[in-house]
């Protein structure tokens, strides 16, 4: 995951200020000249590297000490901040106002533009309750129309029908005319790319711009490509005076230096994170909860957030009742599992919440492989339903019919009743504590959120 290796040697840099009495000159030092190499080697901007290094510094050496604060969670508190303030402070809501309001989507060939026009198209619908429609200009690729018009269609979208041979200034005059008649709310253009930027591209984008009169200019930008990343949006920038940025990729390994830099140096905020290939990954770019995320600090929103938005809330209530009383089945532990599924698993979980970064890491090798979860849902569905509803009725027969219908061993089937009845005792446990219930640990009624354990 971006910032990955980032965060680890921050962190590891920050931990040499623990037991000391005060933030100094000489005890900062080495952890200022970690985080600068640390910085560089994540591919940032080196002048945004040496501002915010200096930043810090002056701000650690220039403040006081707070009481029963310690020197290591004071300077976390320093870096996190100007951290927030370099990915640009607050974030930067889509403007959709207008009706049709036309976002114009451009980059490079390859950074997964089409996709994310998709992705994007997705989140005004169900965020914003607008009604979208999109319109392919890339007509010098084939593919890149019928791609946008699959995407279309398989996530019930209204889509241009634009043709090969046609020219892009006509496809969006024409398509105006259909978004008004269509009584579409917003309309994203899918602009073509090319493998580099080219003054051909540059003045096609320029003449298009002029026809639609956007609201928004998005640029795609590769987060895997760091520096280069930062110096194609100044160039679109410079040509197209972009309102907003969107990073792809921030799921691979991508060194995180170009949304570190990319702000910072075009003054263009990022608004969007492509986090997967689904067309629903797309996250808003908050920068507060992703410096709380570099820094150990958790992202109990963002993660309330994806919950929301996969969970099934009535069955997460009846799953909840169920626990409190002590009558959770097999068949409901089957549901929690495939709701963990979408969500991420618990690895993922847990890079949420604040101190569990190190945790995570070390569920990577502890976590059941999607082999493992897979036969777990195999077994569970080779169950009859008494079986399922009470899982004591398991004699050593029965368990040899369950494995042969499953396609595993009796061994599996024992391991997985253990895991339940363990899993079971977990849980019950973690809601009497005030975990999922509608009164949790902060307090207050209202329907708390419900973790699918």
């Amino acid at each position: 995951m971006i910032f990955e290796g980032l965060s680890d040697k921050i962190l590891g840099s920050i931990k040499k200020l623990k037991g000391q009495n005060k933030i100094s000159e000489s005890n900062i030092e080495d952890a200022i000249k970690e985080i600068r190499l640390s910085l560089l080697e994540a591919d940032v901007h080196f002048k945004v590297v040496k501002s915010f290094i200096d930043k810090v510094k002056v701000k650690a050496l220039g403040s006081e000490v707070l009481q029963n604060v310690n020197p290591g969670q004071q300077f976390i508190k320093i870096v996190h901040d100007e951290l927030v303030q370099t990915l640009g402070g607050d974030a930067v809501d889509i403007n959709v106002r207008e009706k049709p309001s036309v976002i114009m989507m451009v980059g490079l060939q390859g950074v997964g533009k089409t996709t994310t026009t998709a992705k994007l198209g997705l989140y005004i619908r169900q965020k914003l309750g607008k009604k979208v429609g999109f319109v392919p200009v890339d007509v010098y690729r084939p593919a890149a129309i019928e791609q946008l018009q699959t995407l279309a269609k398989q996530n019930n979208f209204s889509c241009y029908p634009s043709k090969l041979g046609e020219k892009p200034p006509e496809i969006l005059k024409a398509a105006l005319k259909w978004a008004e008649h269509e009584m579409i709310d917003v309309l994203l253009v899918d602009t073509a790319g090319r493998l580099q930027i080219d003054e051909e591209l540059m003045n096609e984008l320029e003449d298009l711009k002029k026809v639609i009169t956007p609201t928004e200019v998005l640029l795609v930008a590769d987060a895997m490509l760091g520096q280069q990343s930062v110096t194609v949006a100044e160039t679109f920038h410079s040509k197209l005076k972009l309102t907003g940025l969107v990073l792809t990729k921030v799921d691979g390994d991508a060194r995180g230096g170009a949304a570190l830099s990319i702000r910072e140096v075009t003054g263009v905020p990022i608004k969007f994170l492509g986090v997967g290939e689904k067309v629903s990954a797309l996250e808003v770019f908050h920068p507060d909860r992703l410096a709380g995320r570099i820094l150990d600090m958790g992202d109990v929103l963002s993660l309330v957030e994806r919950a929301q938005d996969v969970i099934d809330h009535k069955e997460a209530e009846i799953s909840a009742k169920k626990m409190m009383s002590n009558q959770f089945t097999l068949d409901d532990f089957l549901a929690q599992i495939q709701q963990l599924k979408k969500l991420g698993g618990i690895e993922s979980m847990l890079k949420f919440l604040p101190g569990m970064g190190e945790i995570s890491k070390q569920m990577k090798n502890m976590a059941p492989p999607d082999n493992e979860v897979k036969k777990i849902e195999a077994i569970i569905r080779s169950m009859t339903l008494q079986e399922r509803n009470d899982h004591r009725v398991l004699n050593g027969s029965r368990r040899q019919r369950i494995a042969m219908g499953s396609g595993t061993q009796v061994q599996d089937v024992n391991k997985l009743v253990k895991q339940f009845e363990e899993a079971k005792k977990m849980m019950s446990g973690m809601m009497k504590m005030g975990f999922g219930g509608k009164k949790g640990r902060h307090g207050g009624g209202g329907g708390g959120m419900k973790f699918p354990f």
